[in-house]
């Protein structure tokens, strides 16, 4: 998997460094943590749980083991744990890792609301804990969140639609499409606070082209509760389309578009709409995504998925150890996001990092480049 190449980190850190010089120095720095009376402790005496939800993403895979190697080089000891997409397993690995008597947690939630006994038992140990790319909600006890800028991932999608369709063009400008086109909406799993900023950004761009009659949501289904996929899981999206497919377009007329928020949904579309018989007769509809999977990278560059929303998560390891190593040493992390993400009890301060949208054209400057993917990665679809 990719995580293979992460050793190729110090590149991102570099670009890590770059950006937190130009927004105020990143989320915060600490040296040795101090422990009673005054004395301060090495990293090799402190313990850092890392809990990521799956292993049946491969960018998961690589956030893992990208925090893990990260705090190792600092010096810290690691105990990474994944979940498998089950919520009592999470729960118990986190408890696991408080026993252990883990200093600090980093954890990437599967259920945002889930881990409320976990959280307080960090509290009444003093555990500080950072919530991961996924804001953990409804407890006080959540001490700093690391992301991207959620609900402009959402805009970044809802824009590569409009471009992918011919009403935009990359830059934003006007393109010279003007339908009415037909799309379909999808969304991810309800209980990832994520999946609303995905959405909702996503819809205050669509929204108003929805009613004014430039899109057509055929199906007629454009609520997030309508558009949700459980867990993101490829096969259940899938199955929703061709739900969709049999249902609101059995009558001959063509689906245009599909707004998706993650490339493993995405992947499912494709295939329900390829078993449809497009990208033959009929062109294949333009179909966003997220996350820059080598799988769903290959189908951009042969012209088969239209974009993927790139966050570099080697980046979002990098600026959660500056937020492991700030509350270690005795500091608080520093934000750059005070006001946005709020989870039902308190605004927890974040560290926000930047997206980009990644068309055909730009595989090679943004993925490649970067070395993020090979060139070779890229034309085989799998990764090294």
């Amino acid at each position: 998997m990719r995580f293979s190449r992460l050793g190729s980190v110090a590149a991102a850190g570099v670009l890590a460094v770059a950006l937190a010089a130009c927004s105020g120095g990143g989320a915060g720095s600490g040296g040795d943590a101090p422990a009673a009376g005054g004395a301060t402790q090495a990293p090799a005496d402190l313990l850092v749980g890392v809990s990521m939800p799956t292993q049946t993403s491969e960018r998961w895979i690589a956030d893992g083991n990208s925090v893990k190697e990260q705090l190792e080089q600092a010096g810290y000891q690691v105990e990474l744990q994944y979940a498998n997409d089950d919520i009592p397993t999470q729960s118990q690995q986190v408890d696991q890792m408080i026993t252990q008597g883990a200093d600090l947690l980093v954890i990437a939630a599967i259920d945002g609301t889930a881990l409320s006994s976990q959280l307080q038992a960090a509290k009444d140990s003093n555990i500080p804990v950072i919530s991961y790319d996924r804001l953990i909600r409804d407890s006080p006890n959540v001490d700093f969140y690391v992301t991207f800028d959620n609900f402009q991932v959402g805009v970044a999608q809802a824009n590569a639609l409009l471009t992918g369709l011919g009403i935009k063009t990359a830059d934003g400008s006007a393109g010279t499409a003007t339908g009415p086109f037909n799309i379909e909406l999808f969304a991810g799993s309800l209980d990832d606070n994520n999946a609303f900023f995905f959405f909702n950004g996503a819809m205050s761009v669509l929204q108003p082209l929805i009613d004014s009659g430039q899109l057509v949501v055929k199906s007629g289904q454009t609520s997030i509760e309508q558009a949700a996929i459980l867990r993101w899981q490829q096969e259940t999206a899938q199955k929703r389309m061709e739900d969709l497919l049999t249902g609101a377009y059995s009558d001959g007329t063509k689906i245009n578009g599909v707004l998706s928020p993650y490339d493993g949904i995405s992947r499912g579309i494709i295939t329900a709409l390829q078993n449809a018989g497009y990208g033959g007769a009929d062109p294949m509809p333009v179909v966003t995504g997220q996350d820059a999977e080598i799988a769903s990278v290959k189908l951009i560059n042969d012209g088969v998925q239209s974009s993927t929303i790139f966050k570099d998560t080697r980046l979002l390891a990098e600026q959660a150890v500056v937020a492991a190593k700030a509350f270690l040493g005795g500091t608080q992390p520093e934000a750059n996001d005070t006001t946005t993400y709020e989870n039902g009890v308190k605004v927890v301060p974040s560290y926000l990092l930047p997206i980009e949208t990644v068309y055909k054209d730009n595989i090679q400057e943004s993925l490649i480049d970067s070395g993020y993917w090979t060139a070779e990665e890229v034309a085989s679809g799998q990764s090294s």
